[in-house]
This record gives C-alpha cells, structure tokens and sequence, in this order.
C-alpha cells in the first residue's frame, strides 16, 4: 500500500488534531506566508512565527495539489520537481504529488541555478514547484527550463516567470482524487550528495517509501502520542523518512528552522517533543552550550523527551557518552543509510546497544547486510574489512537515465554502498571509511573515519576531519583538520594533539594537524571535497572514479 494511505486514514480517524507545526524564529514577514487559512500564525516579542495545520486540512491540501496537477495533465509517468525550503507547505506539496501519481523530485536548497538546471533535465521534471528563496536562482534558468515545463510558485508576489501555486491551487477540489498506485509504482527521485560532480538521480518506488517509513517506527517505536522535532531538510531522505515514522501512526510533527541550541530545548519544551533526530554538529553545539552554562536544562520542560537519535555521518562514542551524562534517560540510536536504501535504519545500532556506541549497528527490519573484498567474494571471518553491501525492500529501482552507475551499483540485488566495514563478533557492523576517503601512506591503507574517532574522544577537539595530503616520499600523508572547542583555543596546542595521537599505531598518527573549521554540509556530513580543494589533496581524480 502506498504512504498516502495513511495521510488518508489519520484525516479520517484524527481529523482535528495537529499534524504538523512550523516554526521559524527568525522570520519577519508573516504577511509573507502562503497559505493564510492555516491556523495560529503569530509573531510576538515572546513567541516565534508558528504555524499549524490538522491532519484534514493537510490531506485536503495534498488533494487540491493533485487535483491541479490531474487538471495539467500531470499524473502517472510524469515527474515534479520541489525546491523549497523546510515549511509547512512542504509535506502537502510532497503528498499532493504523490496522490496525483506523478513522481516527487526534491531538490537540494542549496542548489545553484545551473545545478537545478541540470537535476531538472536529468530528471525529466515535468513541473518544477520553487519558494521564493529561490526566485532568482530561478529566473536565471527559467528561459531554459520553462519551455516544456510548468513553472509554479510557493509564495506572496509571485514574480512574471511563473504560475501562482496558492491562487490556482485555491480553485481545485479538496476531495481525494483516488488515482490507483501499486508499491511497484515509481513515486520519488532522490539525488545522490554530489560530492564526485553533478549529482545522481536515485528513482524509487512506493515499497521503497513504505517499507522505510515502516523500519523507523519499528526501530523507534514510535506511538500517537509522540511528538518529533525535525530540523534538517526534508529534500533529504533522512529527515523525511523519520517523519514518516510518526506519520503511519497519526503523531505531530514540528518543523524548526534556526537551530541554536536555545531555539531546539525552547521547542521540545513548548510543543512537548518526545523524539528528536539530531546531527553531529547540533548536538555538540548544545553539550558545549550546556558545558559553558549558556544552556541549562531546569529552564525547560524536557521531561517528556524520550529519545534522541542521530545520523547521517559516524558519531564519536564520546558525544554520545557525554549526552547521556546530561541525559541518561534519554533512548539512543545512530541510524545508518543512504538515499539508493531511501534513507536512515538499513543498519541502526538498536536502543538498548548503548555498549556497542561507535558502531553503526546491525542490519535494519526487513535488511540483509555482508562485507565483500575487491574481487566481489563475500567475506565471512569476524572482524574481516570489506566493501558494504545491503539488501531489503527499500532499494532503489535505478540511477534513473544512468544504466552504467547502476550496473556497477547494484550487483544480484545486492547495493554496493562504497563505504568499508568490518563486522564483529557480535554481529554489529563498524565503519571504517568511504573507499574513495581511504589515505594511501607508503603502500599503507589508514581509514580517516578511524583516526576521526579517536581524536573525537579528547575533550578539546569540537570536530575533526582527516584527509590525504601530498608528500614527496609518502605520496600522501594523513592530515587532520581539527575544530577546538571555544573555551580551549588559546590553550590547546599541535603538540597537545599530537600527544594525544601517541596512542594510535604509528601509521595511523595524523602527519600534520590544521587548526581550521570543519565544514559540514546541511545533512551533516563532512564536506571533504571542499577540504581536500583547500589543501591540495592528492589521488583526488583516481579516488572519486573508484567511487
């Protein structure tokens, strides 16, 4: 059964109860909004801009979208584009194109105008849906793109180039169109991080989305009572699969923007959150906060919040130890995937695993997982490293418009991830590195994501990123970039690191420490590209094919 069935049934069975909330700290302009029936828009000196709207009048928005699109000609084998930032708007949008039959397309927000250009043509997008934080991006393209597409705008003043979503939107019907869709149907195309070029379009079906929506509650046990707190994007499969979580069993969900500290413990206090998904970066940010006593936890309501899970990149054992010193009732997980498995729990560490933190788990509901050696052979000895392979429901059909990629992505059901683990005795899978990461140091392999988790674990260090870097002898060396803790930057020193690192194999030690931010992208991951850029890394080409 397909994911609108559930927006259906909670329309139904719990009508008149809040779905879905935004709220936006910094936002100015409340005239600016789109849609203005919805209900409780506010803006005082006390209280941020929020909105809120029911599970009925979210499936009734969902319904008029995939009544316009129908009306357009827009439906089954057709594709939508959706360019917009976190908003309330968002997961209608998202749910009226799927109730249509097309298929959804999210966009990166950060997209640049000749990167949307290219997701749009290598996506086949039939329609591109923009917000007007991306009017001009838009306008530099839209003689381009404009001339087979439908070109629709999420907003106030909506400018010349394109149609006004809110008026022609406002003129459809609000029943449920029923369009029949199967879980073989195509419903969504997800783009890959981009980091060897242009990105990949990923195509999944209705299963794909389903089936993940399923592991998430499974994995988190999620219940009608809950109340999650989401905050990264939701073009990424991350945060919208957790979301869909608390969806299939009818419980709000609060979409925040402007992430501080303050802003998320003022949020789970006041809309009474219960789950929060965090990225590595925020929730040090909130550990240093309450470190420094900018951020005390008795200024808040926070005794409802039940779980704090994180994902989207390796999470140091000593983040997590350090949160449950504040927190130590707090469930936690670390949640492993990729948009080809559409998102997060193909392997999770599992609440109640809290001896196993540093791993990122074991196989997932309803995923199979095996290490494989550069010949393709699956490896069978505990503790053996290899290449990561998944399988489960939730794959993707295809690289869509790229057979080779999949080809060589997908062998005999089985998705080659690119990253190297190794599997304990237990059974828990631990990262090792992405292949195209690894630092080749006088024929040695030295994995960065190892070097990372053990630098994470000294008190100083806020971040830390390990990439190569040339030598003349070595080929290249293992140099850390590493990201001090306000309160330690006049006092820590390259010594002090280097000290530290003495407890690592000699070839594992970092060559070279840079005292520098470590820049993350807005799903959290490290952006080692821009890193090896900045400093002149080397095998870079080699290592981005062998991707």
């Amino acid at each position: 059964m397909p994911i609108t069935d559930y927006l259906r049934y909670n329309a139904t069975a719990y009508g008149d109860e809040v779905a879905l909330v935004e709220i936006n700290p910094d936002i100015q302009e409340p005239a600016r909004v789109t849609w203005h029936d919805y209900e409780l828009v506010q803006k005082t000196e006390s209280q941020p801009f929020r909105r809120e709207i029911t599970w009925k009048v979210f499936d009734e928005k969902a319904n008029r979208l995939a009544n316009l699109l129908l009306s357009r000609g827009i439906g089954k084998g057709h594709k939508v584009a959706i360019l917009m930032m976190n908003c309330l708007e968002w997961m209608p949008i998202y749910f009226g194109v799927l109730k249509s039959g097309a298929v959804a397309v999210p966009f990166n927000f950060r997209y640049t105008s000749k990167e949307i250009q290219y997701c749009v043509e290598l996506s086949d997008a039939d329609v591109l849906i923009f917000g007007r934080e991306f009017i001009g991006r838009v306008e530099e393209i839209a003689p381009q793109i404009s001339r087979d597409r439908i070109l629709m705008y999420v907003g106030a003043d909506c400018p010349s180039f394109a149609e006004d979503y809110r008026e022609m939107a406002a003129d459809c019907s609000s029943e449920d169109p029923h369009v029949p869709l199967s879980d073989d149907d195509e419903a969504a195309i997800y783009f890959s991080s981009g980091t060897t070029g242009f990105p990949k379009a990923i195509l999944h079906n209705h299963m794909s989305i389903l089936h993940a929506a399923r592991s998430e509650q499974v994995h988190h046990s999620q219940t009608h009572d809950d109340v999650f707190l989401c905050i990264p994007p939701l073009y990424h499969t991350g945060a919208k699969i957790h979301l869909l979580g608390h969806l299939l069993v009818g419980s709000k969900s609060v979409l925040l923007r402007g992430v501080t500290p303050e802003n998320i413990f003022k949020t789970v206090s006041e809309e009474g959150c219960t789950v929060v998904w965090l990225l590595v970066p925020w929730a040090q940010d909130i550990l240093v906060a309450l470190d420094e006593g900018r951020l005390k936890i008795e200024d808040y309501n926070l005794d409802q919040w039940r779980m704090m899970h994180i994902g989207a990149q390796p999470v140091p054992r000593s983040l997590v130890n350090n949160w449950l010193k504040y927190f130590p009732h707090h469930d936690y997980d670390t949640n492993y995937g990729l948009s080809e498995g559409m998102g997060p729990g193909s392997v999770h560490l599992g609440v109640g695993n809290i001896h196993k933190v540093g791993a990122i788990g074991i196989p997932g509901f309803g995923w199979e997982a095996k290490l494989i050696d550069g010949n393709g052979e699956t490896l069978t000895e505990m503790e053996s490293v290899g290449e990561l392979c998944l399988k489960g429901p939730a794959l993707m059909n295809c690289y869509y418009n790229n057979p080779e990629a999949t080809e060589e992505a997908l062998v005999d059901g089985w998705l080659l991830t690119g990253d190297i683990a190794r599997r304990d005795a237990d059974g828990f899978y631990w990262l090792v590195d992405r292949k195209k990461d690894v630092v080749i140091s006088g024929g040695e392999n030295i994995y960065p994501v190892e070097i990372e988790a053990f630098m994470s674990d000294y008190e100083p260090i806020k971040d830390v990123a390990v990439i190569g870097t040339p030598d003349q002898r070595l080929g290249e060396i293992a140099t850390a970039i590493v990201e001090i803790k306000p309160e330690f930057k006049d006092s820590v020193t390259e010594k002090d690191i280097n000290d530290f690192c003495l407890a690592l194999p000699r070839y594992k030690r970092p060559r070279k420490i840079i005292f520098a931010d470590v820049p993350r992208n807005s799903t959290g991951k490290i952006e080692k590209p821009v890193l090896r850029e900045r400093y002149g890394a080397t095998n870079l080409v080699e290592k981005e094919n062998n991707r």
